[in-house]
């Protein structure tokens, strides 16, 4: 079987890809292959999965797809975007690719969603990764699922912050969302259950929960600073909110904000396991606790030259690139391409006679009048563009750095089959000096933005409502 593994530079992954290698020829996916060798039955790809065509060309003759992916950090030197938006981009060229690949079955790493709550109410880290599972299933490709909560091991997200604020405090005040209940699972037993699904024959959707037992957070504390052999005295200060947690577990567990709030985030949430996500051989995690602790960190002790190599990765990506991406709801009606077209008239009419839009030949030229050239001149790509996906190419102008082959582009996309569209810049380099095109350009940009997703969330509400008043009345006169 030909298995494409994403993340296979991270801890999950590279846990899995020495288990499946034994059995499977792999496709190992990584947005750095900098000291990544090829192997026996492991072929490494440099993959940027925000490029659907980099996907397309990772996909081909692959049966199973991986997708270990999340996007909490920044992937670019300005990234101006929410990570839910950038995770919906990359499920969905995940997605899309595996539907025109003929891709067979696609295996997701997701988290347990607490029982019986709206989806409105989850935080926005779980209501991202429940978006993603909806896009990854979007394009009739079976996915299987598979929800973990806190996973066990020495590096990743949240039991590293965990052990970091057992380490470094003399005692713990414990806020309320100590008392969130959680069902912990050791690293180990979630590469067995991925492995398991690898073998699934499946023709439709599932989705399985993985744990060994539920607690509390509070006691996640005490069963880690028992393996330390550490005394960790705990207070009772049930009234600290969430947000005045974030700064301080921050600063004492050294981790990027981009990562540390989204996570507090869902802890006012229990996430325990459902019964009907149960699967025999796989929901059930053998690993006690307690043992699952004293493994993850007796490897944290020989995984610190691993963790400074593992901070290279980024290195080698584009350290003057800009990625963009705003969401914006615009009318039932549209078209993506009329959505585009919008856009490019729009601009011209709110810009008056300083910002001037042209189109010739499926080239976008967009001018200002203090210049003789246009700032920026965009090519409709048609090859690349779909129904629900309009892609332009960004070939040059005064405001941007031209590269032969360059992969700078402009993109408007539909989110599922709803009436929310993604518009997303990827590796564009601007040819201002760097400071000044962040305090400039960077931030009109953001403004324009926002004021279009105004305009078009208004037109949607007015055309939608026009056409249900409109259809009522059709109705209603047979």
């Amino acid at each position: 079987m030909n298995i494409l593994l994403t993340g296979a530079s991270g801890y999950i992954g590279g846990h899995l890809l020495k288990e499946l290698k034994k059995n499977h020829h792999i496709v190992a996916a990584s947005r750095s292959t900098k000291n990544k060798e090829n192997e026996e039955n492991v072929e490494w790809k440099k993959v940027d999965l925000f490029s659907l065509k980099d996907v397309e060309d990772a996909m081909e003759g692959i049966d199973t797809a991986i997708y270990l992916v999340h996007s909490m950090m920044p992937s670019a030197k300005l990234t101006q975007a929410s990570f839910m938006d950038m995770d919906a981009i990359l499920a969905d060229n995940f997605g899309r690719a595996a539907k025109t690949k003929g891709v067979k079955h696609i295996i997701f790493m997701s988290g347990i969603m607490p029982p019986d709550e709206d989806e409105e109410d989850l935080s926005d880290h779980l209501k991202s990764r429940k978006e993603c599972e909806k896009i990854l299933g979007f394009y009739g490709v079976p996915v299987s699922t598979l929800r973990a909560g806190l996973i066990i091991g020495p590096k990743g997200s949240s039991f590293p912050i965990l052990k970091k604020l057992t380490e470094r405090l003399p005692a713990l005040v414990l806020p309320k969302w100590a008392y969130s209940k959680t069902a912990p699972v050791a690293l180990d037993d979630v590469v067995a259950g991925l492995k398991a699904l690898v073998d699934r024959d499946i023709t439709e959707n599932e989705v399985i929960d993985i744990s060994h037992d539920v607690t509390t957070y509070k006691e996640m504390f005490k069963e880690t600073a028992a393996v330390m052999n550490k005394k960790l005295p705990m207070i009772n200060l049930p009234i600290i909110p969430v947000w005045l947690s974030k700064p301080v577990v921050r600063l004492i567990a050294g981790e990027p904000k981009e990562l540390v709030y989204p996570l507090l985030d869902s802890l006012v949430h229990d996430m325990v396991p459902s019964k009907k996500n149960y699967m025999e051989g796989i929901s059930n995690a053998p690993t006690p606790i307690k043992e699952s602790i004293k493994k993850a960190l007796e490897e944290d002790k020989d995984d610190k030259k691993k963790k400074k190599s593992s901070k290279s990765i980024g290195d080698e990506l584009k350290k003057s690139d800009v990625k963009s991406v705003q969401r914006i709801m615009i009318p039932s009606s549209w078209t993506i391409d009329q959505t585009a077209n919008y856009y490019a008239n729009w601009l011209s009419r709110i810009g008056y006679s300083f910002i001037n839009t042209s189109i010739e030949n499926e080239k976008l030229m967009i001018s200002l009048p203090i210049f003789k050239e246009p700032i920026l001149i965009l090519e409709k790509s048609k090859e690349r563009s779909s129904e629900n996906r309009v892609l332009f190419y960004i070939r040059g102008g005064k405001f941007a750095r031209s590269v032969e082959g360059g992969r700078a582009r402009l993109e408007f996309r539909r989110v599922l089959d709803t009436n929310e569209c993604l518009i997303a810049i990827h590796e564009y380099e601007p040819t201002l000096p760097w400071f000044i095109y962040k305090f400039t350009q960077a931030r009109v940009h953001i403004i324009v933005m926002t004021l279009f997703g105004y305009e078009t969330k208004l037109l949607a509400k007015t055309l939608d409502s026009k056409y249900l008043v409109d259809r009522t009345k059709q109705l209603a006169d047979r």
